[in-house]
């Protein structure tokens, strides 16, 4: 078997394994909020991933990397191979990145791009109305997300840096994308009824948690395709490695997270366990391919802490994320990207501030354009469901049909 074929097979493995990470989301999502608004989890991440593919070929994947010509800024460009892609029965015409083919490519690419979304959509869970959410994912995914990702991935300002900003698979390109506009969402929301009362923060129950478990595991393996298929090969080295790390990190994350929210409140939370595996996930993922595996499980324990701190200031500035969303994405995101900077191959000073730079630079876009979308929508027409809609759960008042529709539990 040549080293095309290899390579090329790989990838689309990797994008199989991103594609399911979809299912791992929902899970997680459904698992933690309440029963009564299950169908809406459902329908956004359905939405998300198929509206999401088609932006991408038609708008996203031509920004993400519009190759910018000598002389650019490389902020914002528009390159049209996606429209016209070149279409051949020679696979060695299609030959595209570290010898697999363009086709490849794209859809493991575009598999990434709707995440940004499936981000929000935890974070805004159960108090959101429909319409003004699969606005905003159009905009979000179809524009924001891949000119963010052109900045690096597309050989944009921050690859051009003299000490070029690293990012490996997305702590910062995906995750903190998606985690600037989620605490900017929730902030123009709300809480949901109940949250907050007299100055105290009120757990309100997921009602599966066997299922968030499942998702959370789905999400793990999903990330052997995350990770993995960064490396954009099947080298056996760096593959090797990248997901060792991938796994440590991810180990790391959880225990940590167990530990010290133990500490911190006195019983075994699992659901905190759970997101410090994402925590972990999340920091690694900046640069998976550079650390050692004493790098990895430094970094994952770290992210592991950090997610039960997060959670906690997140909850003091009466913000109210139903998932953890931001905990998980963007301060881990953030922790990850960073600490290429600290750890690993590229440690260094000059490396530090690059991954600073890159970091300040994602913050102020997202969080510009995610305000401008969502602060739009709920001047115009509105992003909150009424009191009544919320108390009847979002199934019933968004698409009158319950998930479970033979059964009643407890909301």
């Amino acid at each position: 078997m040549d080293i095309l074929t290899v390579n090329n097979l790989w990838m689309m493995i990797c994008t199989a394994l991103v594609f399911i990470m979809h299912l791992g989301f929902t899970f997680l999502e459904i698992g933690l909020t309440r029963q009564k608004n299950t169908l809406n989890i459902l329908f956004k991440n359905i939405f998300i991933i198929t509206v999401g593919l088609l932006l991408y070929f038609l708008i996203g994947f031509n920004l993400m990397y519009p190759n910018f010509g000598e002389g650019s800024f490389g902020i914002i460009g528009f390159s049209g191979v996606g429209l016209t892609p070149p279409l051949t029965n020679n696979v060695l015409d299609l030959t595209y990145n570290n010898g697999f083919t363009f086709w490849t490519d794209f859809l493991f690419q575009g598999m990434f791009a709707a995440t940004a979304a499936t981000i929000v959509s935890g974070a805004v869970a159960e108090r959101m109305k429909l319409g003004p959410f699969i606005i905003f994912t159009v905009i979000y995914v179809g524009f924001v997300y891949p000119i963010a990702g052109s900045w690096k991935w597309g050989k944009g300002f921050l690859e051009n840096l003299e000490t070029p900003f690293y990012d490996f698979a997305g702590s910062t390109l995906v995750h903190s994308v998606g985690g600037w506009a989620a605490i900017i969402a929730i902030w123009l929301l709300g809480p949901r009824i109940g949250k907050f009362k007299n100055n105290q923060s009120f757990a309100i129950p997921g009602h599966n948690i066997p299922l968030a478990t499942a998702g959370v595991l789905i999400l793990w393996f999903g990330w052997f395709g995350f990770n993995g298929g960064s490396v954009l090969s099947a080298d056996p080295t760096k593959t090797s490695l990248t997901l060792v790390t991938t796994c440590l990190a991810a180990a790391s994350g959880g225990v940590f997270s167990f530990i010290s929210s133990s500490i911190i409140y006195k019983n075994y939370d699992l659901t905190m366990f759970l997101n410090g595996i994402l925590g972990g996930l999340v920091g690694i993922t900046a640069g998976a391919d550079l650390m050692s595996p004493t790098n990895a499980i430094i970094i994952g324990a770290i992210a592991g802490i950090l997610v039960v701190l997060a959670v906690a200031l997140i909850d003091t500035c009466k913000l109210d994320d139903p998932v953890g969303a931001i905990a998980v994405h963007l301060f881990c995101g953030i922790w990850g990207t960073l600490a290429v900077g600290i750890f690993g191959d590229l440690a260094s000073l000059n490396q530090f501030v690059s991954q600073l730079i890159g970091v300040i630079a994602y913050a102020l876009f997202c969080i510009s354009t995610s305000f401008i979308i969502i602060y739009t929508l709920k001047k115009t027409i509105g992003i909150r469901v009424s009191e009544k809609d919320e108390l009847k759960g979002l199934d019933k008042s968004e698409h009158g049909i319950s998930a479970y529709p033979e059964f009643r539990l407890n909301e």
